[in-house]
């Protein structure tokens, strides 16, 4: 019987419905016999063989219909205990009725109590045929869960969901996975049994593992506040338990777990916050029948401002990037999620005026959403002129072209490196910022910064204060990306699953973290809000150590931090510093009726500012690379260079002085 059952293959249904009917047959006999008191001589004169063969051929289409032998017994449920019910039932009724038909009425015989020999064989029957799948599931799984190969799991939660999902599991006939328990944190249903599985606390789970060698536990997305989330995979981490999440319910195919959809944990799961209540209606508003430009659209940021874009059914999509085979992977992506769409496909240099132009041309977007740019903190320093030509030229010539074609809004995607900058490529995107503001300044009616209304108005928007057809300049700020291209959690995960080390600039250094979602919400909702001039900071959270999410890191992939993967210092890279700024002392923020979008009060960009923006780009045509640096220095003041061959610069006495004459030059230009 263990053989059969823990064969891979399926027991031919033919066997299992002849065996449903012995059972059948002989269960109605043996009630034959009870009613009969088991006095042979009398069930022979009685008759037996008429009203048991009768039985029989009753039964037989009867079963057939109710499809008892279809299901697979390892995997029986409580649906096929109600269908062997039904089936008995049917079999009594309709024999009841049949014998009284053709055994009394035709045959004239008369010799049983049928409706008493009915009534035993429904409970007999009908339980030996639930038993015998019972003991057929509990063989399999007992054998099954013995096995070297069975991983041995545990499901967090005891809710629907979780039994679906444990139903899934084992139905499902790749499973490798036994699932020994659920795990609950605060429930009434700690120490009951579902589906014959019990209920644990989450402080037994280390025991579990001792115990029976449960190393992974399986967590359904969506289901779980963060703050339980975060309790549970900490838990697993110290305790050295895997976790695994698994899609929501209606995200699985055709109804049906794939096992490929179950994933592992990644850190940017630990790092994710609540999700953000975004005001759908102004975004709508803005996006709805546009035609929207998106510069820089096969990156990280830009791909996924496209993708939310879509969301908010614009007229047209133009995604704009020299990437060729990146721009071709998110069309191919684009096209298959959002059939029906109007995209259109441009590649092109943001450096380019004249092929720029003929972009603007073709399409006259409405809205810009600018993410073009160079970021790579140490690549930057050691090319200057490049990062001018990107970030300050790039951005230049994409806000000139918004104003010659009157675009309604240009949203700049800038960076909280621009905030007292200590590297070249904060310092170009500082740079850009001001030449976007200056454009702003000089279209608007008074020069001044709009107003805004306190967060508890009515109106949650800005307080128009430029004239109509005028572009709206705007630009968001924030920190590091979860997963980015480039990112330091894509790095480190190369370096772990090629054994390590782990390499860490600083064990002091910390940085802000967003994931790409929610960072490009709030870019939509800060452009619905904005009517030109605004820097839009995002509430970063915490900063976060980068050598605590390497240990995390390396945990969550289950090895031990500093043991069987090393970390290693390696000291500040070009341009780095040990902590990143969202707003510079200069600068104040104002609420917005967004909690996590302020406006910051920053030094008034000027007209007067964009003579001197111009001579930088012209050094930065020479490829002057040292004379680019000096530049932008005097240009932003409070560039500082660290763990840079620039620094030299900010020594030179006289440098610094024409830096900060020139800054007060330009204030009260």
């Amino acid at each position: 019987m263990q053989k059969i059952l823990l064969n891979s293959k399926a027991i031919p249904r033919w066997i299992i419905m002849i065996s449903d009917l012995c059972v059948n047959c002989s269960s109605f006999a043996f009630s034959y016999f009870i009613t009969k008191n088991f006095e042979f001589t009398e069930i022979l004169r009685g008759h037996f063989f008429i009203y048991t063969s009768f039985y029989f051929i009753i039964s037989g289409p009867v079963f057939y219909f109710f499809h008892v032998h279809n299901g697979l017994i390892r995997y029986s449920n409580s649906h096929d205990i109600l269908k062997i019910f039904g089936a008995v039932f049917v079999c009594s009724m309709a024999y009841l009725l049949a014998s009284q038909l053709f055994i009394t009425g035709f045959l004239k015989i008369d010799s049983l109590n049928t409706e008493e020999a009915l009534l035993i064989n429904f409970f007999i029957d009908s339980s030996i045929l639930i038993m015998v799948r019972i003991a057929g599931k509990e063989v399999y799984y007992a054998k099954r869960s013995s096995k070297a190969t069975v991983e041995k799991i545990a499901i967090f939660g005891a809710g629907d969901d979780a039994v679906f999902l444990k139903q899934a599991i084992e139905s499902g006939e790749n499973s490798n996975f036994f699932v020994e328990g659920f795990i609950e944190i605060r429930s009434d249903k700690i120490n009951t049994y579902i589906h014959q599985k019990k209920v644990y606390h989450l402080k037994e789970l280390a025991a579990l593992k001792a115990r029976k060698g449960v190393g992974k536990l399986l967590m359904v997305d969506g289901n779980n506040s963060l703050e339980d989330k975060r309790l549970v995979i900490d838990f697993c981490i110290k305790h050295g338990i895997k976790v695994l999440a698994v899609p929501p319910t209606k995200q699985w195919i055709y109804g049906k777990l794939n096992l490929r959809q179950i994933r592992e944990i990644k850190i940017e799961d630990l790092l994710q916050r609540e999700p953000i209540v975004m005001n759908n209606r102004y975004i709508s508003e803005e996006l709805l029948q546009k035609k929207i430009l998106v510069t820089g659209a096969a990156g990280s940021i830009g791909s996924e401002i496209v993708r939310q874009v879509l969301s908010y059914h614009p007229a047209m999509v133009i995604l704009c990037d020299q990437a060729e085979s990146a721009l071709h992977n998110i069309q191919l992506e684009i096209e298959e999620k959002y059939p029906g769409m109007v995209i259109k496909i441009f590649i092109a240099n943001v450096r380019d005026k004249f092929r720029m132009q003929i972009l603007f041309k073709n399409y006259q977007p409405d809205i810009i959403f600018h993410a073009a740019a160079y970021k790579h903190v140490p690549m930057m320093e050691h090319h200057p002129c490049e990062a001018i030509l990107t970030n300050v030229l790039g951005t230049k010539i994409v806000a000139d072209l918004a104003i010659q074609y009157s675009v309604s809004k240009f949203v700049m995607i800038s960076t909280d490196k621009a905030v007292n900058p200590s590297n070249v490529m904060g310092t170009s995107k500082r740079i850009a910022e001001m030449y976007v503001q200056s454009l702003n300044n000089d279209n608007s009616m008074d020069g001044e910064q709009n107003n805004y209304h306190d967060r508890d108005a009515k109106v949650h928007k800005y307080k128009p204060m430029r004239e109509p057809g005028c572009t709206k300049f705007i630009t968001t700020r924030f920190g590091n990306v979860l997963g980015s291209n480039g990112s330091v959690i894509p790095r480190f995960n190369e370096q772990i699953q090629k054994g390590g080390p782990v390499t860490v600039t600083d064990a002091e250094i910390t940085r802000f973290f967003m994931t790409i979602p929610e960072a490009v919400q709030l870019v939509l909702e800060a452009a619905a809000m904005g009517v030109g001039g605004e820097i839009f900071v995002f509430d970063m959270g915490k900063p976060v150590k980068i050598v605590d999410l390497a240990k995390k890191m390396i945990q969550l992939a289950g090895y031990i931090p500093g043991e069987e993967i090393k970390i290693v210092f390696t000291g500040l890279r070009p341009g780095e510093k040990l902590y990143e700024e969202l707003l510079s002392k200069a600068e104040t923020t104002l609420p917005t009726h967004h909690e996590k979008i302020k406006v910051a009060k920053v030094v008034p960009a000027t007209v007067g500012m964009r003579n001197e923006i111009e001579r930088l780009i012209t050094l930065s045509m020479r490829a002057e690379n040292e004379e680019v640096v000096k530049k932008m220095k005097v240009l932003v003041p409070e560039f500082v260079s660290k763990n840079s061959k620039y620094e030299a610069l900010d020594t030179i006495t006289d440098i610094r002085l024409v830096a900060v004459s020139s800054a007060k030059l330009l204030q009260n230009h």
